[in-house]
């Protein structure tokens, strides 16, 4: 790593349910932003968490290798896969890698200059015959393009003609309000990835809310440079690949290995797409925890303070939440905690079905991290204050560490009930 100012601060498109009064976290269902999970079952009794992750079963057909390495720039604590898409009905293809695998958001998102002339990929339009692009918005940030059709294929699962957004900050122009938002991520420089592939609990990356009317640094249509803000069908959205497999299309399981050291060089994991659809893909023991079904939220509770609009965003560097008992590093690391030894923590996570779940968790003083494991991608023990509102716990990437992280999404049938849950 160059220095401790090179964590950049990545963090999962979620924003759009718990920032923003827009898109209404994506779901079909149509509900309000503003919705907060519920926490009338706080006396129920705590799980401990025991699935962990023993060992990497060799991929199968609906699963696809995920590697957390140096990646584009060589940011830490980033889950990376590579993903097919191809010219629809064709075999004009290209396979892109090192895109980030981000459970906190829905929706494939790759850079027009990793797409070659070959691959010509249709442009979305509504049914006015207005070309569709998107302002996607994240924590940090925005990338700006248009929406394209694709066929998708990651390992052996295959999406036809799915929407998907295209990053360019060249095409048209790009919205005042859309710029508006924050950093421009439209290269994979400043995204710090290829692409983004949103697998969380949703089926698009608007849903309901984008039907009904028209909400600014969103869904445009655009003429020549000219682009307005527009109303959006949810079959014209951006869409979660995962629902669109012909099997194994209920949700995933993102599996990496446990870290027992501060700091790794890289670790090799898996995406597992289905739950209870195959002999590698199994509720197991894991504990479902019911999400608020309007923004994919749920309940944390850390030392006395709770915290309403928790997720679960693998796209995120580390756990980011806001609490007086960490002290902040020093710019330029102050996106982060830098306790003077690494303190452990627990928590308790709270979902909308009454299911509590206790887990335990350490973190670690950043710079002396980046400085110490200056070449190592793997980062265990990161978590920061950064971007984050009094009321949201974002449970990142060191999270995922050791355990297989499931996704039922939105209205689909499994083993754990009907989507959208997490479980672990």
């Amino acid at each position: 790593m160059r220095s401790s100012d090179s964590f950049l601060k990545l963090l999962g498109a979620a924003v759009l349910a718990l920032l923003l009064a827009a898109c209404g976290g994506g779901g079909g269902g149509g509900g309000s932003s503003s919705a907060t999970t519920s926490n009338s079952n706080a006396s129920t009794p705590t799980q401990p968490v025991t699935n962990t992750v023993t060992s990497a079963p060799v991929l199968a057909a609906n699963a696809a290798a995920v590697t957390v390495d140096w990646g584009v720039i060589g940011v830490p604590n980033m889950p990376f896969v590579s993903v097919t898409v191809c010219t629809p009905g064709t075999t004009q293809c290209q396979t892109i890698d090192h895109v980030l695998v981000d459970t906190g958001s829905w929706g494939l998102r790759l850079f027009a200059s990793q797409l070659p002339a070959s691959v010509a990929l249709p442009q979305q339009q509504d049914a006015a015959g207005n070309q569709l692009a998107e302002c996607m918005q994240f924590f940090d940030g925005y990338t700006w393009g248009s929406v394209r059709l694709a066929d998708v294929q990651i390992g052996g699962e295959k999406a036809a003609s799915l929407p998907i957004q295209v990053i360019d900050p060249n095409y048209s122009a790009v919205p005042s309000d859309c710029s508006s938002v924050g950093a421009s991520r439209n290269t994979p420089t400043t995204l710090a990835a290829n692409g983004v592939l949103g697998i969380g609990v949703f089926k698009h990356d608007c849903g309901a809310n984008c039907v009904q009317q028209a909400i600014p640094a969103t869904y445009y249509g655009c003429a020549g440079t000219t682009c307005t803000s527009l109303a959006v069908a949810e079959n014209l959205q951006v869409a979660n690949p995962i629902p669109y497999f012909a099997t194994d299309n209920n949700g995933s399981i993102l599996m990496l290995p446990a870290v027992t050291s501060n700091s790794e060089a890289s670790v090799t994991g898996q995406l597992v797409f289905g739950i209870g659809t195959q002999s590698n893909n199994g509720l197991g023991s894991a504990q479902v925890i019911g999400v608020s079904p309007s923004n994919g939220t749920f309940t944390t509770v850390e030392n006395g303070t709770t915290y309403t609009r928790s997720i679960v965003d693998s796209g995120s560097t580390g756990l980011f939440f806001q609490t007086g008992a960490l002290p902040t590093c020093a710019s330029p690391s102050n996106s982060y905690y830098c306790p003077a030894s690494t303190t452990q923590l627990s928590a308790v996570i709270e979902g909308v079905n009454g299911i509590n779940s206790s887990v335990s968790f350490n973190v670690g003083n950043a710079t002396s991290l980046s400085q110490t494991y200056s070449g190592n991608a793997v980062m265990p023990l990161l978590a920061g204050p950064a971007f984050v509102t009094s009321t949201i716990f974002d449970w990142g990437l060191p999270f995922f560490y050791g355990r297989n992280v499931y996704a039922a999404i939105e209205q689909q049938a499994t083993p754990g009930g009907t989507g959208p849950y997490v479980a672990y």
